[in-house]
């Protein structure tokens, strides 16, 4: 199997898991505040990962410079911005809403990859891109309402988890795998630690009946460890072997896998356009594996004879 291959694989099962643990963090997110189950998720997982590192990895302790210190410290930066202001924009918009806007990083992503890596997304992906935000409107936006202050925060959540996207693909193949995804998981501890503290009833985390709670508890340990250590783990060692627009319309499929927990977990049925907008975004993804050289083959296929002669 391809590294490519394998690399977009790995990153499916990544989104597989958030969109599987979306409902777990909903359920315990009512009984803990947003930030403070994030500062207790995070840094459970930066313990996990510290302890991996000092048992197993030591050699990778020797190549700690300041570089990878101040790498990890911005991808954090950019992942708690994502989760930061994705919380903050609930509070005044819809949840629907709030799926698609954080969605558009999908669209962002290649935008950001031109302007700062210089890099051009292939048509592929470009087609795909487009099906995947189709698909993401179709499933997502019951409520087509005017916008609000609430989107313009989700947006700004959206751009912060495309930055992290974009330079994960930068800094990935330059630095240890684990290291850097310490240091930056180490970062979304610390910093929704101090937003929790700022503007949160931070003294509940410590509140036994319901740190302790099964709710609360399962949805920690189920993301500390799967969602958050291990999957950010996979992101960080694997998106060297892909494009970011690739990875952005891989983690498309997260609100589908979502979708789909919920249907079984919580008896959520969806609607027509909804399953309509899942079998969009798994097609922009698929086409945007196809190799691109084999395009202009793909759209003959579908044109009458005589017209694939004149393109050709």
């Amino acid at each position: 199997m391809k590294a490519s291959t394998f690399a977009d694989l790995s990153l499916l099962f990544v989104a597989l898991i958030w969109g599987a643990t979306f409902v777990l963090v909903q359920n315990a997110i009512s009984f803990l505040e947003p930030q403070a189950f994030n500062a207790v998720r995070f840094t459970l997982a930066a313990i996990l990962l510290g302890l991996w590192l000092m048992l197993f990895e030591k050699d990778q302790l020797k190549k700690v410079d300041r570089k990878i210190i101040l790498s990890g410290i911005m991808l954090g930066f950019f992942l708690f911005i994502g989760y930061a202001f994705q919380t903050l924009g609930l509070l005044y918009t819809t949840s629907s809403k709030a799926g698609f806007i954080t969605g558009l990083s999908v669209v962002l992503v290649p935008l950001l990859m031109i302007g700062i890596l210089k890099q051009r997304p292939s048509i592929n992906s470009i087609v795909g891109v487009s099906a995947a935000t189709a698909g993401l409107y179709l499933l997502t936006m019951s409520d087509v309402s005017s916008l609000n202050i609430g989107d313009g925060f989700v947006l700004i959540c959206a751009a912060g988890f495309a930055l992290h996207i974009v330079f994960t693909g930068k800094y990935s193949s330059s630095y240890p795998t684990l290291i850097l995804t310490s240091v930056q998981i180490s970062t979304v501890a610390a910093l929704s630690a101090v937003s929790s503290v700022l503007f949160e009833d931070w003294k509940r985390a410590f509140n036994p009946e319901v740190i302790f709670s099964a709710n609360v508890m399962i949805a920690l340990l189920v993301t500390s460890i799967l969602a958050t250590a291990l999957a950010f783990f996979i992101q960080t060692n694997f998106q060297k072997h892909t494009t970011a627009t690739r990875v952005a319309l891989i983690f498309a499929m997260e609100p589908v896998f979502a979708a789909i927990t919920a249907y079984f977990w919580a008896d959520e049925r969806l609607t027509y356009s909804a399953l309509v907008g899942c079998g969009l975004i798994f097609a922009g993804m698929v086409f945007a594996e196809l190799p691109s050289g084999k395009f202009e083959s793909f759209i003959r296929k579908f044109l009458p004879k005589k017209e694939a002669d004149f393109k050709a």
